[in-house]
């Protein structure tokens, strides 16, 4: 099996490569570095069954494969609110070109969606068929409308074309080789823990996540990618918390002294967020195993070695 990891250097795809690889098949990474990290993947550098192209997804490109798992898009609101238009280019063009790819292959093609469909939803926990809240012209709009044209075009492609598309709505994944300033909550508070900096809520911290380690996801989009499923699929963990109880969390097992501090919430940013998964519960079998203390120890001493603290 020739598979094809597009954001292969970054956070999830660097997991799913090393994955793939230990099962023997063949991988093609696609990065351009822009959220991706080189250390992620170079020690796949010398395999024989791993090749690195550097490329950006906005533009076309012709590869021969058997699977293709589309990852590529900045997922923090740091990175993709920095050029919010690019971003917005990535989803669709990205994803368009990624399906054109399969069309041409006849591959079967995993599209990474997002939670951030649902917007600030009115419906909690958050089922499939729930069509969501999403501000159109907000400063998550990239992201939000961008990851929804995504879904829209692969069922498109899957009408006209026969394309196989499976779609991973996917919700807050956390873990080894996260960026340290990628501005997401977990990075955030074990980096400002670790260095003995305030703790930064937006919000009162009242608001709620739920948070899915780094391995459990990745098996989820495997089962996906196996299965038949080629509706819209939440992949994440139920178990819900506030922010607050995270910072806390964090703070007392890094036994740090940083103080919590409070900021604005920014605009359109969720209440309340909580996958639905009974669908993939029945459909594939799948249910994260590993809690948020155990994670959170794991992705400490991640960072811990990292940072060199």
């Amino acid at each position: 099996m020739k598979n094809l990891v597009t954001g292969g250097a970054g956070f999830l795809g660097s997991h799913l490569i090393e994955k793939l690889i230990s099962s023997g098949e063949e991988v093609i990474c696609l990065d351009n570095y822009f959220t991706g990290s080189k250390n992620n993947i170079e020690m796949h550098f010398s395999n024989p069954l791993f090749k690195f192209v550097e490329h950006d997804v906005i533009q076309p490109i012709c590869l021969e494969v058997n699977r293709i798992w589309h990852l590529a898009c900045p997922a923090s609101p740091v990175h993709y609110q920095l050029n919010p238009i690019k971003t917005t280019q990535t989803s669709f063009l990205g994803t368009y070109n990624m399906l054109n790819l399969a069309k041409e292959n006849k591959a079967r093609i995993l599209i990474a969606s997002t939670s951030e469909v649902y917007g600030d939803p009115e419906i909690h926990p958050q089922p499939e068929d729930y069509r969501g809240s999403v501000n159109t012209f907000g400063i998550r709009a990239c992201y939000d409308e961008g990851k929804r044209v995504a879904e829209t075009l692969s069922f498109d492609f899957n009408r006209m074309h026969n394309v196989d598309i499976r779609i991973a709505r996917i919700f807050n994944t956390y873990g080894p080789n996260m960026l340290p300033n990628d501005g997401r909550v977990i990075s955030n508070f074990i980096v400002q823990a670790l260095n003995a900096k305030p703790i930064t809520i937006y919000g009162d911290g009242m608001q709620t996540r739920s948070f899915c380690y780094v391995s459990d996801l990745i098996k989820g989009l495997s089962s996906l990618m196996e299965s038949n499923y080629k509706k819209p699929l939440n992949i994440g963990n139920p178990e819900e918390f506030k922010i607050i109880e995270l910072a806390e969390m964090i703070k007392e097992r890094i036994n740090s002294k940083s103080s919590i501090i409070k900021k604005n919430l920014p605009e359109d940013d969720p209440l309340q967020r909580k996958p639905n998964i009974s669908l993939a519960n029945r459909i594939l079998n799948w249910e994260p195993k590993i809690s948020l203390h155990d994670g959170l120890n794991k992705t400490i001493s991640y960072f811990k070695e990292n940072l060199k603290i």
